[in-house]
């Protein structure tokens, strides 16, 4: 298990047709590789994040709770075949692309429970909860079946807390110190997924 990327991003209009209320809207959804293991720079990361990244909307994420995306990269293989199928275009997604701060490897949501930590190098962060997506990810993603497909598939990554700041490189190993282990990411994503459904949520 290691970090392969740090992502950032700043708020920016976000064009899609993917919400009946909204043409443009602001969004730091767009995250561009500030380290990775070609240039494996270190990076600041704060008790709010990583150093320079931009929230829009802090309701739904950033703050202290919210303060790092975590994604797996084997998930991106799903969403290039995903969207290459359904937008008719060759999609070859990079680390960032959904959104995430940390792309890592060798993690997922199956292992990984709320209230675990995570030790990353010297830092050490606590996992508090799935990510969930909105109409800003269909819109990104370009696509307005984006959000059903994270929640069906459960490949949603997740938020975590900042415990010790310091500064990171990709190429960290990441060890897991397991918490109560009642509630994993997982099934996090199923409880979401059922709810919406009998909700009819989907946007």
């Amino acid at each position: 298990m290691r970090l392969l990327s740090i992502s950032s991003g700043k708020v920016a209009p976000l064009f899609g047709n993917h919400h009946p209320d909204y043409k443009s809207v602001a969004s730091a959804i767009r995250k561009k590789t500030v380290s990775d293991l070609s240039n494996p720079t270190l990076i600041e990361i704060t008790q709010l994040g990583v150093q320079g990244d931009e929230q829009a909307d802090l309701s739904a994420h950033g703050g202290l709770e919210k303060a790092i995306y975590v994604y797996p990269i084997e998930h991106y293989s799903f969403w290039n075949t995903l969207l290459t199928r359904e937008t008719k275009k060759s999609v070859n997604l990079q680390a960032g692309a959904i959104g995430e701060n940390f792309t890592i490897e060798g993690l997922l949501e199956t292992e990984i429970f709320v209230g675990d930590k995570l030790q990353i190098g010297e830092l050490e962060f606590s996992v508090v909860k799935l990510r969930e997506p909105c109409f800003k990810f269909n819109a990104a993603m370009g696509y307005k079946g984006a959000v059903k497909a994270m929640l069906q598939s459960g490949f949603s990554g997740w938020y975590m807390r900042v415990n010790k700041a310091g500064f990171l490189a990709p190429g960290s190993k990441i060890t897991v110190i397991p918490g109560t282990r009642q509630t994993s990411i997982a099934q996090q994503n199923q409880n979401l997924f059922t709810q919406h459904n009998q909700r009819d949520l989907w946007e």
